[in-house]
């Protein structure tokens, strides 16, 4: 059966293009979009995570310049920042790099706005922060869909947050500690708020099946999103590799990691991937599938079906619980 298509809410990078290095250059951030597009994804948010003002100024406006591109109208709809509003604390940080984690400021966000030619989606910050509560009310005046994400956030954090309009968790089960207190965290956390989206990324390696089952299970297939969290790695051979200030390894398996701090760096799986290990698992039904890989992202960022433009042809064999491309 044919798929109308899948939309990947966070994409870091690909084949070597890191979407938050100062290196970025418009050739650059054009191919990676380009081969991405190809291999599957139908639409997604570039995605800049937590960076010197430098790198916001600079890359955000190569990115704003790209979208503008007739060739990507309906395939780019906008940009995702994930940071620098989010916690410091080691783990809940993740690899965003902690001194340039800063709190809320509408000021600041105006300017990450301005820089981005008023085309971000989405934003992740962590609701504990002190003046989440009116960053994330003025980022909903702009537009712009609020995330919950990289933070120690207790239940009592994410009502708030939710009361001020923050739809969604960012990566539910990941961005978080690896040892946390055993009831009172944010995972359980996101799960009890019964009004916040959660996205997870289903490559394989960030969650475990029956972490996957008991997200889906909790918030019902309506209520959950797939993304790749892909990042520069994505699409590259296994081996040795650095990015993101860190010296990484990626498997044959795919899993990409800091053996240093023992924590992912990132995904190298694609939307396309991220599906067909999320349909292996046999959770939910066909529909329910396409639901959390197509329609609920798309609801998320304020965008219907008919805003996205036609890709490569994408297919659903029900028989063997698979999504390819049909060539």
């Amino acid at each position: 059966m044919r798929v109308p298509g899948l939309v990947d809410l966070q994409v870091n990078g690909y084949k070597g293009v890191d979407f938050s290095s100062g290196s970025l250059t418009g050739e650059d951030f054009i191919r990676a979009c380009r081969e991405l597009l190809e291999a599957g994804t139908t639409a997604f948010l570039p995605t800049i995570i937590t960076s010197m003002e430098d790198v916001y100024k600079r890359n955000l406006a190569i990115m704003a310049n790209v979208l503008e591109r007739e060739e990507f109208r309906g395939r780019l709809p906008g940009i995702h920042l994930e940071g620098p509003f989010i916690s410091a604390q080691e783990g809940a940080c993740g690899a965003h790099n902690p001194r340039w984690v800063i709190k809320p400021d509408i000021g600041y966000l105006e300017q990450l706005i301005g820089w981005a030619g008023g085309k971000v989606k989405l934003l992740t910050i962590a609701a504990e922060l002190e003046g989440a509560e009116k960053l994330s009310r003025y980022a909903i005046k702009r537009g712009i869909a609020v995330s919950l994400g990289h933070q120690m956030a207790t239940e009592k954090d994410l009502e708030r947050l939710s009361r001020a309009g923050a739809v969604s968790l960012t990566h539910l089960g990941n961005g978080v500690p690896m040892v946390l207190n055993r009831h009172h965290n944010p995972i359980w956390a996101g799960l009890a708020t019964d009004e916040l989206t959660a996205m997870i990324i289903s490559d394989g390696h960030h969650l475990p099946p029956a972490v996957i089952k008991t997200i889906i299970r909790t918030k019902g297939p309506n209520r959950c999103i797939v993304i790749s969290d892909a990042s520069s790695l994505a699409g590259l051979p296994a081996g040795r590799y650095e990015t993101l200030g860190h010296k990484v390894i990626l498997e044959e398996s795919g899993r990409l990691s800091d053996p240093q701090t023992g924590y992912l760096c990132g995904s190298s799986a694609t939307m396309l991937q991220c599906m067909n290990y999320l349909a292996s698992l046999k959770l939910v039904s066909t529909d329910e599938l396409i639901t959390m890989g197509f329609y609920n992202p798309l609801k998320l960022v304020g965008l219907k079906p008919e805003d996205v433009a036609a890709g490569p042809e994408i297919c659903f064999d029900e028989k063997h619980q698979v999504f390819y491309l049909e060539k």
